[in-house]
């Protein structure tokens, strides 16, 4: 078996054409994967808040499932980046999808038996789903060369894009289908998202094999021992710490800003006179902007650079912010178009952003590291959230815009400094 195994890493060695079949065969098993994760993810952004609303009787706690939930995705991707690293993707994402569906699973009994305690413990386990459909864009990247792997993010990105939309359609018709079987109608999507993420879970546990992150281990101590990377050691250590900073702080201020602006604008609308139809138009037009431009937005990274297009994040949300924070009140068409630009700011950010994880770190190290660095774009996300509250609630929506526009400007002397290491 191991001789099998050791024929069979030669042969993606000996044979560049093979390797990069590999590569696009595991783009596509993780891209179907993320299909399925992205049905997932729709339960506990659609219904979540109403589930604890109508099993705790107030509104008062109404958002304690959305921290949760990103409690849950902090700590489960620091899990799953350690599994993946010691025992490869394959087991670390088919293992953080599985117990997400298992907390699914979790939801659906505790508003069938009314209780709140196992609700919210579901739901911390319902987070590692969220997590692992984030990780997952890690893992395309694997076998993937410096020109291909803002590429490959990109892709299975727009894969869950398909999934994410479908799932909140299916919401009413899960609902309908969950009061048929004697279960409470806001379980119904929890039930699509346990069979999601448990799907998700069995196509990688199933079909990701030979394992990418393996390869790629193997792959890179074959360099190594052939000498190949000898004389550029101690540069790329310094670049490597260099590069991680720079990618952590584009994912984690383009999370701050894209969360705190996206959580305030409905009640904004609201106190303006907007109805909940307009409400889920703008914000509709802001997660399409998110997630469907990614293919284009991996080519951009991949061929004019992860500092050009992360000095894009920065200017775009900037002019996110400004728009947001003058548009007039009863102007719709301004306002998908803020909204449009703080989606397409993030895109730009995230996907250079890990594009420039991925190259800063080494296969022995690099699932940890992306796990570590999730855990903070989940707490980034869950600051922004919490702050965006306080500041209007103390100021203003205009306050809140233009403070998140401006600070996404940071970005600018970040990669700046970067490159200005690379260059010494």
């Amino acid at each position: 078996m191991l001789a099998k195994e050791q024929d069979s890493f030669e042969s993606y060695i000996d044979s560049p054409e093979q390797l990069q079949a590999l590569y696009r065969r595991v783009l596509f098993v993780v891209s179907l994967s993320q299909i399925f994760g992205g049905a997932g993810l729709a339960a506990g952004v659609t219904v979540g808040a109403l589930l604890a609303q109508q099993m705790l009787g107030t509104d008062a706690y109404a958002g304690i499932p959305v921290a949760l939930i990103t409690f849950g995705s902090a700590g489960s991707a620091f899990i799953v980046g350690k599994l993946s690293q010691q025992y490869g993707r394959r087991t670390g994402l088919s293992t953080g999808f599985i117990v997400g569906g298992l907390g699914a699973i979790g939801v659906v009994i505790a508003a069938m038996m009314n209780s709140v305690i196992l609700l919210f413990a579901s739901l911390l386990f319902y987070g590692a789903g969220t997590a692992t459909n984030l990780q997952a864009r890690y893992a395309g990247t694997d076998l993937a060369n410096s020109k291909q792997r803002a590429t490959a993010i990109s892709t299975t990105m727009v894969m869950t894009t398909f999934g994410a939309v479908a799932g909140p359609n299916l919401v009413e018709i899960m609902g309908e289908f969950a009061l048929l079987i004697g279960i409470p109608q806001l379980a119904g999507p929890f039930i699509l998202s346990a069979a999601a993420f448990t799907l998700a879970g069995l196509v990688l546990f199933i079909m990701l094999r030979p394992d990418p992150l393996e390869i790629a281990n193997k792959i890179a101590a074959y360099e190594q021992e052939d000498g190949r990377r000898k004389n550029r050691d101690s540069v790329h250590k310094t670049m490597n710490k260099r590069g991680l900073a720079v990618g952590a702080t584009v994912m984690v201020l383009t999370q701050i800003v894209m969360v705190a602006i996206m959580t305030m604008t409905p009640v904004h609308m609201k106190n303006h006179g907007h109805g909940l139809a307009e409400v889920g138009l703008v914000i509709g037009f802001h997660i399409g902007a998110m997630y469907l431009p990614s293919l284009i937005t991996g080519i951009l990274v991949d061929k004019i650079g992860r500092t050009a297009m992360s000095i894009a994040s920065g200017i775009t949300l900037l002019l996110a912010g400004l728009l947001a924070a003058f548009a007039p009140t009863d102007s719709m068409v301004l306002l998908i178009i803020a909204l449009s630009l703080l989606g397409l700011g993030w895109n730009f950010g995230l996907i250079s952003g890990t594009a420039q994880i991925v190259d800063s770190t080494e296969p022995s190290t690099r699932a940890k590291t992306q796990g570590s660095l999730d855990v903070l774009i989940a707490l980034a996300g869950a600051s922004g959230g919490a702050l965006s509250g306080m500041v209007v609630a103390n100021s203003s929506y205009v306050t809140l815009s233009l403070s998140g526009g401006l600070l996404s400007l940071i970005l600018i002397p970040v990669v700046i400094w970067a490159r200005r290491g690379r260059e010494k």
